[in-house]
C-alpha cells in the first residue's frame, strides 16, 4: 500500500510525501507557511510541546480549507485524544510508543467505527464540511481517507513489528529515529549499521502486510539510505523548532563571519 491520496499522493505515485512537524507553533498560519514552502503534509505534534486539541483543530481546519493534510501526533496508545484528533478534522493520527500487537489493536479500535472498531459516532465533522448526513453515510465518508499510523520506537516494538503491521486498521508504520536508536541501545548513534538493519526489518514488515512505511527524525544525509531506498511513502523532514534553530544559527554564523573578516 502506498501513502493515500489525502496526503498528496495517488496510489501510483513514485515520490514520497514530505511533511513538516510543528511542536510549538500551533497556529493556522503555520499550515499555510508549510504549504507555501512546498511541504505535502503537516504534523501537529501534541507529544512534545504545548500544542493541544484546540490548536490542532485550528490547524486541521486550515489544512482542510487549503488542501494540505494535517496529522495529529498524540502521546501514546492510551491517549484519550486518539479519536478526538480525527473528530477535530485531522486527516490522520500518529500514535507513538506502539510496542505490542495489543497496543496496535487498541489504537485501531479507537480509530475505526463498528464493526471494525469502537469509535463513538460523532456529530457533524469538519472533514465533511459539517454536513448533516445520516449516520451510515457519515461513517463511510469519515473512514474513507483516514490514516492510522503506528510509530515503531523500541526493542519490543521491533520484535513484534510483523504482528503490529498485520493489525487490521493500521495503515502505516512510522519510525521515530532517535527513540528507536535509544530503544535498541544505540543512543545518538543513528548512523550505526544495526539501526539501518532495524529500519530494513520494519520496512519489510510493512511491505509484507500491506502497510505504508514512513520515517521521522532522520538527518538529511540518511534520507536516501534509511527512507527512499526502503520505499518510504511519508517522510517528516524536520520540525519548525529545528528548522528555525539550525537555519538561524547558520545565518548568524555567516553574518558574524562577515564582520570578523
Amino acid at each position: 500500500m502506498s501513502i493515500r491520496s489525502n496526503l498528496g499522493q495517488d496510489e501510483n505515485a513514485t515520490s514520497p510525501a514530505y511533511g513538516l512537524a510543528f511542536c510549538v507553533l500551533g497556529r493556522a498560519e503555520a499550515v499555510l507557511m508549510a504549504r507555501g514552502a512546498g511541504f505535502d503534509f503537516v504534523v501537529a505534534d501534541m507529544e512534545h510541546g504545548p500544542i493541544g486539541l484546540g490548536e490542532l483543530g485550528q490547524m486541521a481546519a486550515t489544512g482542510l480549507a487549503a488542501g494540505l493534510p494535517v496529522l495529529g501526533r498524540v502521546t501514546g496508545p492510551n491517549s484519550p485524544d486518539i479519536a478526538r484528533v480525527l473528530d477535530c478534522g485531522a486527516s490522520g493520527v500518529i500514535v507513538p510508543h506502539v510496542d505490542s500487537p495489543e497496543d496496535a489493536q487498541r489504537v485501531a479500535r479507537a480509530c475505526r467505527f463498528a464493526p471494525r472498531g469502537g469509535r463513538a459516532l460523532p456529530g457533524p465533522l469538519p472533514a465533511l464540511d459539517y454536513a448533516l448526513v445520516p449516520a451510515k453515510e457519515l461513517v463511510e465518508r469519515a473512514e474513507r481517507n483516514v490514516e492510522v499510523i503506528a510509530m515503531i520506537e523500541s526493542a519490543p516494538a521491533l520484535a513484534a513489528v510483523d504482528q503490529i503491521a498485520a493489525t487490521p486498521g493500521i495503515d502505516m508504520l512510522m519510525i521515530g529515529t532517535n527513540d528507536l536508536a535509544d530503544g535498541i541501545g544505540l543512543r545518538g548513534q543513528i548512523d550505526h549499521p544495526a539501526l539501518l538493519e532495524a529500519f530494513q526489518r520494519i520496512a519489510s514488515a510493512a511491505a509484507r502486510h500491506g502497510c505504508g512505511f514512513g520515517v521521522m527524525g532522520l538527518p538529511e544525509a540518511l534520507v536516501e539510505s534509511h527512507a527512499l531506498a526502503l520505499g518510504a511513502r511519508a517522510i517528516v523532514a524536520t520540525n519548525e523548532t529545528n528548522l528555525i534553530l539550525e537555519g538561524g544559527a547558520a545565518l548568524i554564523g555567516r553574518l558574524r563571519g562577515k564582520v570578523s573578516r
